[in-house]
This record gives C-alpha cells, structure tokens and sequence, in this order.
C-alpha cells in the first residue's frame, strides 16, 4: 500500500512537493512565523508508547535556500544568536526528558564532528540522501523497541514538546504529529476531536487543510514497519496510509514561538526580533566609533572603527573592516568585508 501512495503521487506530481525534510514536506510550505481507529497492521502487535526519552534530528538536507551559507555549515549547524540551530532543537527537546540523540548527516558531514560533545548523540551518515522516511528506518537499531521524537534540524520553537509526548503515550498510536493553527500552509486536516489526522494537502479526497505541521512528532517503533528497507522515500506515504485507517495522531500546540529558519529573510527576522542572548557576544571585538543597529555579532567577529552594521548577522570570526556599510547581510565567511552592501552574503 505504501509503494501505491508513493506511485499515485508521483503520477499527480506531489511528491516532490511533499518530501522535503523541513516543514514543507507537508506541502511546499514557506518559511513562516506563528506564534475510532482500525488495528495498525504491522509483523508485531502494536505496542503502546513507553516514555519518550530519544529524539531524531533531520540535520542531512542540503539547506538549498540558505545558500551560499550552506556552503560552509549543514543547515541544522547555521548559528542562531551564536548557537547552532540543531542545538536550540536538542535542548528544547531536553526540557521534555530527552536524554539521548541520533542526527542523519549528509552535506558537510565533518562539521558534525565536533558539534555538542557533551551530549549523548549517534551520527548516521548516509552517502546517498535516503529523504525523511529512510533516514528513520535507517535508524531503527539505535531507536529498538522505544518510541522517538522527530525535529527537523532548521527550526527554532519553544513549543511545550512534552504536552507531544504525553498525548503519543497517552494514544497508543504510532505516530503523532504536532501542529499549529496559524500559518499560510495549512495542509493538515483533523477529525472532530482535532486528535486525528484525516487528510494530508486532501490527498485523500476527504478535506481540506486546516492546520500547519511543525515538523515535530513522534513516532512508536511499529510505525517503522511501514517503511521499505533500504530504499530512498518520504514519510509522506506512510502518515498517508496511517491517515487512511484513522491512526495517524495530532495535538495542536499554539503556545510559544515556532520559526522555520531555513529562508534567509527569516533567518535575518529572527535576529531581529528574539531575544535570545546578548546580540553582541562577549568575545566579539567592536572598535569604538564602529555602528551596530538591531544586528547580532558572533564570537571572535571583528567590526572595525567606522563600520556600520544594520539590521545584519556576523558569524563568529567574521571581520568587517572599517568604513564599510552593511544593511541586511549575513557575513558568514573570515575574508574581511569592506564597501557597501545591502542584502548580500558575505
């Protein structure tokens, strides 16, 4: 059944549409801000969610709409208020009693290397991108008979991702997904009770969209038996197939903040906007006369006497020399900057 939905939606062109690893995978979506089921039929019998204590970070995307930033850093390892994104992900999951991660690494896989040695994390690179679905079954010896939270590696949320694990645990179901009310992409459509998914961009004939998928769930170890081995595929077809028989589980959490930082202009946004530390960290070295407006400067970035810095992020180490303007631009290389720019990547 699964290998008819992925055929259907290749024959109708949505596949593509639906498979990224960010939050568009459930429908093309744009980076945004927003503030009685039948048996699951599987090789062994459902197992009702033990406490979930692991998490699945998305981190092998090519970040193609954060190029050329991307160049330089996987996506999930792009600084937010000079932290990586995928360490944002892995402490809010901490709060929930998260104890230990897996990350799937792709573009730039180094990089990872020494990212978070503190923490209890397992890297899986895959050489070939195996998309959301086979990144998880890939995963399936790591995860064993325990359920796991999924976060894709370019969002910042303070979503409370412990109402998500109460309500998987609470349901029994093998997947449940998280969601917000707000947001242009509203793909997911609910039952009544807005605990079941019903349809998935009407996929299904059966409703439109109502809600915005955040790119965070939960998944319960039998939900892997709907996923071929060794094969390159999206999760799409699996939620899809649980959504046909009424097990694929939501819980709609409006409270705190949700950002899909994959998109420049939401990049920039975010640093303007949060306050999440100090915008000018402690080593950066700021020249005085030099100008820093609603801008975040990294550790070890240089901003030289009579530089003027709006509305931009420097990465750690980057340099801006002196007399130079920079209006909305991200300076993530260590080759000094000097000029005018607006809205460049440096």
């Amino acid at each position: 059944m699964i290998q008819q939905w992925r055929d259907q939606l290749q024959a109708r062109g949505n596949l593509n549409a639906i498979s990224g690893r960010r939050c568009g995978e459930l429908g093309g979506m744009p980076a945004v801000w927003t503030a009685a089921p039948s048996g699951l039929k599987t090789s062994r019998p459902p197992v009702k969610a033990d406490r979930v204590n692991q998490a699945f970070i998305l981190g092998a995307g090519l970040g193609t709409r954060l190029r050329p930033l991307t160049e330089r850093l996987p996506k999930p390892l792009v600084p937010l208020f000079h932290r990586p994104l995928a360490e944002w992900a892995m402490e809010s999951c901490e709060k929930a009693g998260i104890q230990r991660f897996a990350v799937n690494t792709h573009h730039l896989p180094k990089a990872w290397l020494d990212f978070s040695k503190e923490r209890d994390i397992t890297l899986f690179h895959e050489p070939v991108l195996l998309e959301t679905g086979g990144g998880l079954k890939n995963i399936a010896n790591w995860m064993g008979r325990e359920p796991v939270l999924v976060h894709n590696g370019d969002i910042f949320s303070t979503l409370p991702l412990e109402k998500l694990i109460a309500a998987h645990e609470a349901s029994g179901l093998p997947v449940t997904l998280a969601l917000r009310t707000d947001g242009p992409a509203r793909h997911i459509a609910l039952d009544p009770t807005a605990t079941r998914v019903t349809d998935i961009r009407n996929l299904l004939d059966r409703a439109e969209g109502t809600h915005l998928f955040s790119g965070i769930y939960c998944v319960s170890p039998d939900f892997l038996d709907l996923i071929p081995v060794n094969e390159k595929i999206p999760v799409i077809p699996a939620f899809l197939e649980l959504a046909g028989r009424g097990q694929l589980g939501a819980i709609v959490l409006d409270e705190g903040v949700w950002l899909d930082l994959g998109d420049r202009d939401f990049y920039l946004q975010a640093h303007r906007e949060l306050d999440l530390a100090p915008a000018v960290h402690s080593l950066a070295s700021v020249a005085p006369g030099a100008v820093i407006e609603r801008s975040v400067v990294g550790p070890g970035a240089v901003i030289e006497a009579g530089a003027i810095v709006r509305d931009s992020v420097i990465w750690p180490g980057g340099r801006v020399g002196g007399g130079a303007v920079l209006d909305r631009c991200i300076v993530f290389s260590e080759t000094p900057v000097s000029g005018n720019y607006q809205d460049c990547d440096l």
